[in-house]
């Protein structure tokens, strides 16, 4: 066997050259970096203002209701409607937020409820990233590259959080709030320039606004059957409430916990990624695929949460950021397999509806955005962070447990 023909079977080779792969896949990537920039100055600039950690929560809260209130819904719209120019829309809407808050600061007249109307936009074009880009990724790159293919996504996904944090520290201290929202703008009119050139074709459903309900209700109901599936919408509930939500108080935490600059407040955001990234390139090489399941779902969502307690009380920046870093290793197994157990294990005709389904769990994040806000104000950011990912745990163990007697059932029946 001559090693070309063996390369050219590896799940990496095969994505690589696949163009309209690349172009979602570099879209994202462009896309995703951006918004991390976006959420950090608008959280230093809130606390800034204002003071508040409760605030900060506020901002980032209006950017992440609207994958409660519109995720599902977004799944199921997403299998009649065109994928492809449910993108396009998004990304103008984007750059053209980012363009009305550079404009805003520029001019001097920026306030805290600009950035969160400009985040509430976002908001409603991310709770179709998973149903609609996300869905276009791993059809793009074909069933049996499915799974390295939303693992090379969510590691780019993972990179994105490490740069995008360093740039929004660096950017805010150095070029201000006006330039750093113009750049944004550029770089969303950017990825709709990749997502223009792809060529995309879908098998549709009707669109039946009246039977939208039905069609999210039968969705999950097919989540409810299977374990796996079940397990997954559990666990990222648990994520997105107890864990990811301490970035709403992230500006709060490092300011009162290790009297940070804003660059060091950037590199707290980015430690977890670069554990991530290691974990993601491992998973997106295809070694140990048929290993992952649920349980590795689990348990890497415990790692993570474990390591936030302990950065939570960690005396010094630098102990803080390698056991974030740690806990990144866990975030690569729950963001990989959070995607691809839904597309591997849901029916066909539902994948973009469990998907909404998913994007309306991580819709969960506002309520773990006030409570740890909340729980900033009145304990102080650390330990707030620390509360919420130990009730995190206890919250996975009782899914696992859950799901572990259907498993059982099952196998008796």
């Amino acid at each position: 066997m001559s090693p070309p023909k063996a390369a050219e079977r590896t799940p990496m080779r095969r994505l690589l050259a696949t163009p309209d792969y690349l172009r979602l896949w570099a879209a994202g990537g462009l896309a995703n970096s951006m918004r991390w920039v976006e959420i950090l100055v608008a959280g230093i600039f809130t606390f800034e203002a204002t003071g508040s950690a409760l605030a900060v929560a506020l901002v980032q809260m209006a950017r992440a209701a609207p994958m409660l209130l519109a995720g599902a819904f977004t799944g199921a719209v997403a299998e009649a409607l065109d994928r492809r120019r449910i993108l396009l829309a998004g990304q103008a809407a984007v750059a053209t937020g980012a363009f009305a808050v550079a404009a805003l600061a520029a001019t001097g007249r920026l306030q805290v409820w600009h950035l969160a109307a400009s985040g509430l936009v976002a908001g409603v074009v991310w709770a179709g990233e998973h149903s609609v880009r996300r869905r276009m990724v791993a059809e793009a790159a074909g069933g049996e590259s499915v799974v390295a293919a939303i693992a090379l996504d969510t590691t780019t996904a993972s990179t994105t959080r490490l740069v995008g944090p360093l740039l929004g520290g660096l950017a805010y201290g150095t070029i201000g709030v006006a330039a750093a929202f113009a750049i944004a703008g550029a770089v969303y009119l950017a990825a709709f320039a990749l997502v223009l050139a792809v060529r995309h074709t879908q098998e549709r459903r009707p669109l039946r606004p009246r039977a939208l309900l039905a069609d999210i209700a039968d969705a999950a109901r097919i989540a409810r059957r299977h374990p796996t599936l079940l397990a997954t919408l559990g666990v990222t509930v648990a994520m997105n409430v107890f864990a990811f939500s301490h970035t709403g108080v992230l500006p709060a935490f490092g300011r009162a916990a290790f009297d940070a600059t804003p660059f060091q407040i950037g590199l707290l955001a980015a430690a977890e990624p670069v554990g991530a990234l290691a974990g993601g390139l491992l998973i997106a090489s295809g070694r140990h695929r048929s290993r992952l399941g649920a349980g590795a779902l689990v348990l890497g969502s415990g790692l993570y949460m474990a390591t936030l307690i302990a950065a939570a009380g960690s005396p010094a920046l630098w102990l803080a950021l390698a056991v974030l870093a740690i806990g990144g290793l866990g975030t690569a197994l729950f963001a990989s397999l959070q995607t691809s157990l839904a597309l591997t294990e849901a029916p066909p005709e539902a994948r973009s509806r469990m998907l909404g389904l998913i994007t309306t769990c991580i819709g969960t994040g506002p309520i773990g955005v006030l409570a740890v806000g909340l729980l900033a104000e009145a304990l102080g950011a650390p330990a707030a962070i620390a509360l919420m990912a130990a009730c995190g745990i206890v919250l996975l163990a009782v899914v696992w447990a859950a799901t572990a007697r259907m498993r059982g059932a099952a196998d008796r029946g």
